[in-house]
């Protein structure tokens, strides 16, 4: 039977694979389509009005982006064994010239102290593990690093109209449990990164056009469900944020 260290391991390959995936998958311009049936039996009324505004609002935002950051707590749950990886620290978004960093700061995993990073520069995503073992895993995403920028900002600093390239979004309403966020279902149209992501649901503040939480679903029925809070945009992060904290005798592993 899987468990933790499994959860843990499989969902930093997860991050690996997916945004590779969406990389890979280039997308083609088409027109918003009908939201699937589920969808349907599950939300009231999707507007097409509605969805609008909110993807307005977040093309308004994605014009004056410059940076963001936020803490999280990220939730990857495994299907089979019916558990759950918790995991909280700091995350940071920067657009640097026509490009966007990203790192991540984990600081805790079920409420014990951890060490781990995730970071996306130069067209390369890097994940650390010190506690682990002290070796850097890269992945390269060559040409596709713009696709792979868009999917690592999706509900932050990106276009919402933008997203109708790569999927199907419909509008789900107010989520009541979530105070003042919209709920948006993305459907991946490339059959690629559906082999990954199922769909998305992004829970975003329409009086910032930006996502307080996300959920990213698989398939076999595993899923990532991310909270933000303490958001604060176009604030100055240092460069030392964007950078991993190795040692001379760190090793790089590229993939």
């Amino acid at each position: 039977m899987r468990g933790r260290p499994f959860i843990r391991t499989a969902s930093l390959r997860l991050f690996g694979a997916g945004v590779l995936a969406w990389g890979c998958a280039l997308p083609q311009p088409v027109k918003l389509s009908s939201p699937p049936v589920a969808v349907l039996q599950s939300a009231a009324s999707p507007s097409e009005s509605e969805l609008e505004k909110v993807l307005s609002r977040m093309d308004a935002t994605a014009t004056s982006f410059r940076s963001a950051e936020a803490n999280f707590d990220w939730d990857q749950h495994n299907s089979i064994v019916d558990q759950s990886d918790k995991e909280s620290g700091k995350i940071y978004f920067r657009r640097l010239g026509a490009g966007i960093q990203m790192a991540a700061d984990f600081t805790s995993s079920d409420g014990r102290p951890m060490a781990k990073y995730v970071l996306f520069t130069d067209g390369k995503v890097q994940i650390y593990q010190p506690d682990i073992k002290d070796e850097v895993d890269e992945y390269n995403t060559g040409n596709n690093r713009d696709a792979v920028e868009s999917f690592l900002v999706l509900g932050f600093g990106g276009s919402g109209h933008a997203m109708l390239k790569s999927f199907d979004v419909s509008y789900l309403g107010p989520d009541p449990n979530v105070a003042g966020a919209v709920k948006l279902n993305l459907v991946p149209k490339a059959e690629k990164v559906r082999g990954v992501f199922d769909h998305v649901i992004l829970w975003i503040d329409p009086a910032r056009g930006v996502s307080v939480q996300q959920q990213l679903f698989q398939k076999d029925g595993d899923y990532r469900l991310a909270k933000y809070s303490d958001i604060r945009l176009n604030a100055k992060i240092a460069d030392s944020v964007f950078k991993l904290k190795t040692n001379g005798r760190t090793q790089v592993v590229s993939h």
